[in-house]
């Protein structure tokens, strides 16, 4: 079992209805703050260990946050993609952050390109991994996996809840052989992913992040209900600098995908990862964070006012 660095601080914030949002914190309490919004599933720890050392170095302040109905937050189905944001306001409020970054890994993508539109005066640049393409309006792409997903979208919100409860109950049987169901799934991956699979300290994350989910999915359900439907707003609309990395054998988001979304974002750059799959976002941590840092540094920083 690898060693991982654990959260400097865990907790809840209350937003809008009474409702919950789990976070944790890794980094300096004084770096720049950086929103990391986990992939589908996940929750609030799946950062990989690459980035919680390199945070400490270059003095990023990492915040995970689980999205509703997965760890510490309360389950809740948005309309769309982009209500998301009004929740997420209120926690960067409660945190005190005026200026931030925001990383989305895979179907975290999608919310991290909602808070850049939505949040252009505090959003300094966008990172997304391997990031979900729109399916509905102007924007959207077909194939890939959640291609699928659309020709079922009227079955998914009558069956969120047992579904999530499925999914939690599984989760938790695996568990106690968690180390070996990894194993299993990274021999049918594609062999970037089996690289990826093969370092220990990612799959200690992997077990680690699932186990805080307590049994509770509900929030893939509510992300794959999310993914079918219009996102709110349009790829033409996010004004803020994206970087966007995409592993060119990604087997469940296509490249074609994250060129597709690159090519409709105004300022936004591409960096391929030659050979990688859909996991492939892990490997390139240090590069995420300079390449974050170097983009939110030609923006005019409060310290320097």
């Amino acid at each position: 079992m690898a060693e991982i660095t654990p959260p400097r601080i865990e907790g809840r914030v209350r937003v809008r209805d009474g409702r919950k949002l789990g976070f944790a914190e890794f980094g300096p309490p004084d770096g720049r703050p950086i929103i990391w919004l986990h992939g589908t599933p996940g929750a609030r720890k799946q950062i990989p260990e690459d980035a919680r050392l390199a945070a400490e170095d270059v003095g990023v302040r990492f915040i995970g946050i689980d999205r509703p109905g997965t760890g510490l937050s309360t389950s809740h189905l948005y309309g769309a993609i982009l209500d998301f944001i009004g929740d997420l306001e209120i926690l960067i409020d409660e945190l005190g952050f005026d200026d931030l970054a925001v990383i989305g890994l895979s179907g975290g993508g999608p919310y991290a390109l909602a808070a850049g539109h939505a949040l252009p005066d505090r959003v300094k640049a966008v990172g997304v991994l391997g990031g979900v393409a729109p399916t509905r309006g102007p924007d959207a792409i077909a194939g890939g996996l959640v291609s699928l997903a659309v020709r079922f979208a009227p079955i998914f919100p009558p069956i969120r809840v047992p579904f999530g409860l499925f999914l939690g109950a599984v989760v938790t049987a695996l568990m106690p052989v968690g180390y070996t169901a990894l194993d299993l799934y990274a021999r049918i991956s594609p062999p970037g992913d089996r690289e990826v699979f093969a370092r220990p300290e990612i799959k200690e994350m992997f077990i680690n992040d699932l186990s805080e989910t307590h049994g509770r999915l509900r929030a893939p359900v509510d992300d794959i209900i999310l993914f079918t439907r219009d996102w709110g707003f349009r790829l033409a609309d996010v004004a803020v600098p994206v970087k966007w990395w995409h592993g060119d054998a990604d087997h469940i988001v296509p490249l074609a995908h994250g060129r597709h979304c690159v090519e409709r974002l105004p300022d936004a750059e591409l960096f391929i990862r030659p050979g990688e799959s859909h996991l492939g976002g892990f490997g390139a941590a240090e590069e995420v964070l300079e390449t974050l840092l170097k983009t939110w540094g030609r923006q005019p920083m409060k310290e320097a006012l």
